[in-house]
């Protein structure tokens, strides 16, 4: 675990248990947790996976690649269309 995560999950108001949770789960995982771009990231073999972060309608996952993951619920959300390979699971509650 990271203390720049930490330090960021503490100073949450809005998403602050959900951005919490998703660490959790995140670090079930076998990836390294660091801190990029403002914001906990989680990188495998030194390659960028995915980042926790909150908007103010929604916390997410964006993950780097996501374009290229088996989506058949259909929950990842290209963020834009100028958005290559990235994808988004949203959550809003």
């Amino acid at each position: 675990m990271n203390l720049k995560v930490d330090n960021f999950l503490n100073e949450q108001v809005v998403w602050k248990n959900e951005l919490s949770l998703l660490r959790e789960i995140i670090l079930e995982c076998d990836v390294t947790e660091d801190f990029k771009w403002k914001h906990p990231c989680y990188t495998k073999n030194g390659k960028n996976i995915v980042l926790i972060h909150g908007f103010k309608q929604y916390c997410a996952l964006l993950f780097y690649k996501g374009a290229l993951l088996r989506d058949p619920h259909s929950i990842l959300i290209q963020q834009t269309e100028n958005v290559q390979a990235g994808r988004q699971i949203r959550f809003k509650n």
